[in-house]
């Protein structure tokens, strides 16, 4: 240790001389520990502050907003994160604030200051205290972290006093094993009745809750989706639509969680957004009030790409030379300790610390290559991913996502020890699901059923097979996974060079930069050359800001030929994978008296992926490239199409595209019929096309987005009205008197919207330019009266915290496009005003342009349209007592788009000086 941290300062006298520092959009303030406040605009603060520590809160938004990076500074999130490590804290003084219980008189800059020396003080006394309850590591992390420059090491040091010799603290060392059981039996088919689910509801809302009819009409229908099918083929599928207040999600909680019970099986619950993830495990706080139970009974599933790899921590602590990189690892290793399950997309991780140091430092910690090792890691025992699976096989209720339910339902092929195919299906799989935001479900199959040849898939192919070939780094390979199972095997292991070099037809580091500079290499790369020409050629001018696309026939000069030479390499690619594939499964069956467990689960793994791989391959790829060749028609069941995608005007990837035009197709037949039962539910299933109704019509939307349209039996169906009284909780104005194109009076229009409502405004945008120029124009005159504004594609937030923080920050305004409506539930004043720029019309994509040939023209622009209308508007209503407005600032919105709306809205169109009269009017009312 050097000698600079032999001897450590007084915590307590430092902060007593350290003042604070608070940026806001267009000034800020410096507050002494005194209470002494300084006030400047952004560039005297700037002059100011250059060279200086101070306390701050979130270094991206101060660097972003004062236009400065590297400012010397104690940034009291760090120290929270390290103190109290996985707890929820919104990125925010006010966050820390509610975390810490300290009382805020106020919401200015001024108070806010105050606070961050306040929580200083509080988080150092706190780690310092004989009953501090998170002491694992304390020392050794603040030892190490302090070694490579972190500011609060130093005072975490002097807190703590201790004389001890701080060893090496590794966090693997450290957490609790799992132990392998005997697989659970097949669940029973005992069904729920209405009487014992409505009771079971009762006891989670309890007593003295409203009792409200219409959840227990929905229980009871949600106790269907448990009925034992008739037939193989013909699975029980429910469709609920059920509106705002209803009070779903305890609805279906109640009959799920008792048939669980009853028959000793498990129910996975999707939904399609993280969030709902998150509310649904809160609200099962209800069924499981006791943590314990709770952990054995209810378990959070995602994509393996979402937790942390213990053995990606492990070599990046023993590589890391940076002392920002070792910063992280050690506040990494502080929260891996007191995890709940190890997720940092969602979970208990402090997500903003990708912001603070980099979302490609994370990404590095966690499994996106698929480059697992299964058994043969060190930290198999302990893996989160594996303590996951395994404890979703004996849980009651699984909440999953959209995602990860249907790449795990669906059929795959597999080579079995004989070397033919067969079925497999995932064993951890349910026989009962519930869909909630059903709604999603049409875009989620879409992206998971759908086959993409571009640099990025090929290159991220080639790394899983070869390795990382020119860099240090992990990515071994598959002859590292492979090396020590098949030593001796003279025939794997010629199989396996075989794959090797076969994968170097692959797109290889530096991929992008050949194309571009005219000198691609190998098949794939010549392929991607040709496809890069074909859309520069059919798309004009290189000057383009936003991706570029065009359909593949009639193909450029060369392309054929290119796509001929990779399909046969390609070929040559599967031809001995799924030899390998077999061969490991066939030392299973030949070496089962001398295989151990680690050996046989590792070779298993390692055969299903690359079955997986080579399975995409086979019939994704090749198949796709048989049309460019020449060899087959089109398929009229998918669309194809060439893309270079760009961010931010530069290229980052192209490739060769294929959809289905109905993704309902495919998770009709691999997730609803390989399931006993399913319930589909949402607010905004159906599509109300006018004020007659025609319940078969409206259903009919319902049914082919789902995927229920392609069953044999029809499913049952129901719609349940919201208990609110939408008329006199709402208005809806469309503004028919100004320039949607013109950014100023856009601009001004949200401006005075915001003022009038006071804050708790959402402003949606269907383009990220308008909403940039919008922000500009907006920040000072709405700090200026005292509104925050966030705002995603600018704040370096991600968007779950942007919501969490808008939720939280009861007067602020943010701005978004479609991620932020799709994630928004927001109850209370906290939003009570939503303004959208312009129609949402959908992009005129290739793939929308087939989409909607398929499924009726014109009229499936107006579906897609008033779906997502019916969506943003659904946000501003949420409990019996909100109010809200919800305003078009286009004057051309089509009337038959506003049946959208609930019944009893009257839309009004006006002017925009009346609509902000109105605005302030209505939401002024108590």
């Amino acid at each position: 240790m050097t000698d600079s941290l032999m001897s450590f300062p007084n915590p307590e006298e430092v902060l007593s001389r350290t003042s604070a520092l608070v940026a806001g959009p267009t000034h800020g303030v410096i507050i002494s520990p005194d209470g002494e406040v300084e006030e400047y605009d952004h560039g005297a603060l700037r002059r100011k502050i250059r060279g200086q520590a101070f306390l701050i809160c979130n270094p991206p938004v101060i660097a972003r907003r004062l236009g400065m990076a590297g400012q010397k500074a104690l940034d009291v999130l760090e120290l929270f994160a390290f103190v109290r490590p996985a707890q929820f804290c919104l990125p925010l003084p006010r966050g820390l604030a509610r975390a810490l219980k300290i009382e805020i008189a106020d919401h200015s800059l001024e108070d806010e200051g105050l606070i961050l020396i306040e929580a200083a003080r509080r988080l150092i006394r706190e780690i310092a205290a004989p009953n501090y309850p998170y002491p694992e590591g304390l020392l050794a992390q603040a030892r190490q972290m302090a070694e490579a420059g972190w500011s609060w090491g130093p005072l975490i040091l002097g807190a703590l006093k201790s004389s001890e010799t701080a060893t090496e603290w590794r966090v693997w060392d450290h957490l609790p094993e799992w132990e392998e059981e005997a697989p659970p039996a097949p669940p029973g088919t005992e069904p729920v009745g209405r009487e014992e689910a409505i009771e079971r509801l009762g006891a989670l809302i309890g007593a003295n809750a409203e009792q409200r009819e219409s959840q227990k009409d929905y229980t009871a229908l949600a106790a269907h989706t448990f009925d034992p099918p008739e037939t193989a083929e013909e699975p029980v599928v429910v469709l609920a639509e059920a509106g705002t207040g209803i009070g779903k999600t305890l609805g279906y909680i109640a009959p799920a969680s008792l048939w669980a019970e009853k028959n000793d099986g498990t129910v996975w619950i999707s939904t399609y957004t993280k969030n709902l993830q998150r509310q649904l495990d809160q609200e099962l706080d209800r069924l499981y009030p006791d943590p314990a139970t709770k952990a054995r009974k209810a378990v959070i599933r995602k994509g393996r790409e979402n937790y942390l790899c213990l053995l990606n921590l492990q070599e990046l602590s023993q590589s890391a030379t940076q002392n920002e990189g070792r910063i992280l690892l050690g506040l990494v290793q502080r929260w891996a300790r007191y995890s709940r399950d190890g997720d940092m997309i969602g979970g208990d991780f402090p997500s903003w610390l990708g912001e603070h140091f980099g979302q490609s430092r994370l990404a590095q910690l966690t499994d996106r290559r698929g480059e697992c090792i299964y058994a043969a890691c060190a930290h198999y025992k302990r893996c989160f991913i594996e303590k996951s699976r395994r404890r979703s096989r004996k849980a009651s209720l699984v909440i999953a996502n959209h995602a990860l339910v249907m790449i795990q339902a669906a059929t795959r092929t597999a080579v079995n020890k004989d070397g033919k195919l067969e079925s497999v299906k995932d064993p951890d799989l349910p026989s009962r699901y519930i869909f909630d935001e059903g709604h999603h479900i049409f875009d989620a199959a879409d992206s998971a059923f759908s086959a993409h040849l571009s640099g990025q898939e090929g290159l991220d192919l080639r790394r899983w097979v070869r390795g990382a070939e020119n860099s240090k780094r992990r990515g071994r390979g598959l002859e590292g996974r492979l090396e020590e199972l098949v030593a001796g095997d003279d025939e794997a292991r010629s199989l396996l060079q075989e794959v090797i070099h076969a994968a170097r037809c692959l797109p290889a580091d530096g991929w992008h930069g050949r194309l571009i500079d005219g000198s691609p290499f190998g098949p794939a790369e010549h392929f991607l050359a040709a496809i890069r020409q074909q859309l520069y050629a059919r798309n004009g001018s290189r000057e383009e800001f936003h991706s570029i696309e065009c359909p593949p026939m009639p193909p450029v000069e060369g392309l054929p030929e290119a796509a001929e030479a990779l399909q046969q390499s390609l070929k040559a690619l599967v031809t001995p994978m799924k030899g390998l594939s077999a061969r490991l499964l066939k030392k299973l069956d030949q070496e089962a008296d001398e295989l151990d467990s680690a050996s046989r689960n590792r070779l298993e793994s390692l055969s299903q992926s690359i079955s997986r791989r080579r399975e995409t391959i086979e019939f994704g790829w090749i198949p796709m490239l048989d049309v460019l060749a020449g060899h087959k028609a089109p398929d009229e069941e998918f669309i194809d199409w060439f893309e270079l995608d760009r961010q931010g005007g530069r290229e980052v990837n192209v490739g060769f595209y294929r959809h289905w035009v109905d993704p309902s197709l495919p998770f009709a037949s691999t997730v609803l019929k390989s399931a006993q039962g399913s319930m589909i539910t949402s607010a905004t299933l159906r599509d109300r096309l006018t004020e007659n109704h025609n319940p078969d019509v409206e259903w009919h939307t319902a049914e082919v987005r789902t995927g229920a349209a392609h069953l044999i039996s029809p499913p049952l169906r129901q719609s349940l009205n919201s208990p609110f009284d939408y008329p006199a909780q709402s208005r809806i104005f469309i503004v028919n008197d100004m320039n949607k194109r013109s950014l100023d009076q856009l601009a001004a229009a949200y401006r005075e919207l915001f003022l009038a409502a006071g804050g708790g405004a959402l402003g949606l945008f269907t383009a990220i330019s308008r909403l940039r120029g919008v922000y500009q124009r907006l920040a000072g005159p709405l700090e200026d009266e005292g509104l925050p504004l966030y705002a995603q594609h600018i704040d370096p937030i991600n968007v779950a915290t942007l919501v969490d923080i808008f939720r939280e920050v009861e007067h602020s305004c943010l701005l978004g496009t479609d991620a932020v409506r799709d994630g928004m539930d927001v109850p209370g004043p906290s939003l009570r005003l939503c303004v959208f720029d312009k129609v949402p019309w959908p992009r005129p994509t290739l793939l929308h342009k087939a989409r909607r040939k398929r499924f009726g023209g014109q009229s499936y622009d107006d579906l897609i349209t008033r779906l997502r209308l019916k969506q943003a508007y659904g946000r501003l209503i949420r409990r019996q007592s909100d109010r809200g407005v919800f305003v078009m600032l286009d004057g051309a919105t089509p009337s038959r788009l506003l049946s959208a709306f609930p019944e009893g809205v009257e839309v009004e169109r006006i002017g925009l000086a009346e609509a902000i009269q109105k605005t302030k009017e209505f939401l002024s009312e108590t």
